[in-house]
């Protein structure tokens, strides 16, 4: 008998579906699918509950159809600029001179031990590594022997407010989020390589309202960030710079927009319709790319400051991973290495198998990344840390809520 898992990617463009099922033996093996547009949110955030019902309605009845089962329970990704990462510190003495699991537990709760606004919450604890005495580098301590505790610790916070209008807006929906996740770290889940991670990576999400930062090193996140910016911006420059409407300026990014004018061959030409009955007309290509360009170029400067931020940008021996839908456009990965400085590829939601041709995308990375977190803790006891993988503990939205209340 199979346990059925659902992911739920809203995001401020669509809502993502994914029902998987798993076996007793732990083989995860994709069901169905839906994905329905979504216009409730702006910049990763809940604006409108009715048109968010909507599309997450839309999409679990599609899932529910495509994949023969009923879907209970969800996890949903979390993004916005609401979300807020910090590294802290803890140091404990230990009892009975060999490091135990309750140890581990006392010295998580003592970094863990910083001031947080009370109109915040605690979404993640990230455990980066332990020490023992005077020997660092730690990845799991328990049965070391040793006096004192070291843990170095990432925590990724959220606004109170955002989770319970998304758990209100899945409620209604018809379906009941178990756990929330910070999206970049599901889409991590999908789109890396074990080795990746361990030689220091920088996940770069770039949705439709926000870009979503996450670097590892040594297996573990080093910093975490949410940049405001995404592909939505690109498409209003595009509708105020060539005076055509919104819904024409998107097909014209995603058909025909360049990330860099560099692969855009000068004689190349593009029809553009005008607006309130006027008529169409045609314009160079490179036109578009130095509306796109710039505000493109914007946002991974932006998210290289991130990188940079995080301490480790020197180390980053896998370089760039860019996810999202923006990512697909023409020359992105040329800009993106000429800005980070680093190899850069594209990302796609590798991890899960028997994902079908459509849904190899980078905008699907997030939506697979739930899925296999989800599994990876249902196959962890008592959600535990995993061994080998993001060497987290995970705060569950139980635990959320009951703090709240």
């Amino acid at each position: 008998m199979k346990n059925v898992l659902t992911g739920l990617d809203v995001g401020t463009s669509k809502v993502c579906a994914l029902v998987a099922g798993a076996s007793s033996d732990g083989e995860l093996a994709l069901l169905g699918y839906g994905i329905a547009p979504c216009t409730g949110l702006r910049k990763g955030v809940v604006v409108n509950i009715e048109a968010t019902v909507d599309a997450i309605r839309a999409a679990l009845t599609e899932a529910e159809r495509s994949s023969g089962t009923r879907v209970g329970s969800v996890a949903v990704g979390v993004a916005g600029p609401h979300i807020r990462g910090l590294n802290s510190h803890g140091i404990v003495a230990v009892r009975g001179g060999e490091v135990g699991a309750r140890d581990v537990d006392r010295v998580i709760d003592a970094a863990r031990a910083v001031a947080i606004p009370l109109d915040r919450q605690v979404l993640h604890i990230l455990p980066q590594q332990f020490a023992v005495d005077d020997q660092e580098g730690v990845r799991d301590p328990v049965g070391m022997a040793g006096v004192r505790l070291e843990a170095r610790i990432h925590i990724v916070t959220a606004a109170q407010s955002y989770g319970q209008n998304l758990t209100k807006c899945c409620e209604r929906a018809g379906t009941t989020p178990t756990e929330m996740v910070f999206e970049p770290i599901a889409s991590a889940e999908a789109a890396l390589y074990a080795e990746e991670r361990e030689l220091g990576v920088a996940l770069v999400d770039i949705g439709g309202g926000t870009s979503d930062i996450v670097v590892f090193h040594q297996g573990a996140v080093m910093h975490t960030a949410v940049l405001p910016l995404g592909g939505n911006h690109l498409t209003s420059d595009v509708a105020a710079g060539l005076r055509t409407p919104v819904s024409e300026a998107e097909r014209l990014k995603v058909n025909h927009g360049a990330a860099t004018n560099l692969i855009v061959k000068r004689e190349e030409a593009i029809e553009v319709p005008g607006v309130g009955g006027r008529e169409p007309r045609s314009i160079p290509r490179r036109v578009l790319g130095e509306i796109i360009e710039p505000r493109m170029e914007e946002i991974l400067t932006m998210a290289q400051r991130e990188v940079v931020r995080s301490g480790v940008a020197d180390s980053l021996a896998s370089g760039v991973v860019l996810v999202g839908g923006t990512s697909l456009m023409e020359g992105m990965q040329e800009l993106a290495e000429r800005v980070f400085n680093l190899p850069v590829r594209r990302g796609l939601p590798i991890n899960l198998k028997g994902m079908p041709e459509e849904l190899m995308k980078p905008m699907y990375t997030t939506a697979a990344g739930l899925l296999l977190y989800q599994h990876a803790e249902r196959f962890t006891s008592n959600g535990a840390r995993r061994s080998g993988r993001l060497g987290r503990l995970k705060t569950r939205l139980s635990d959320w809520v009951r703090d709240f209340f």
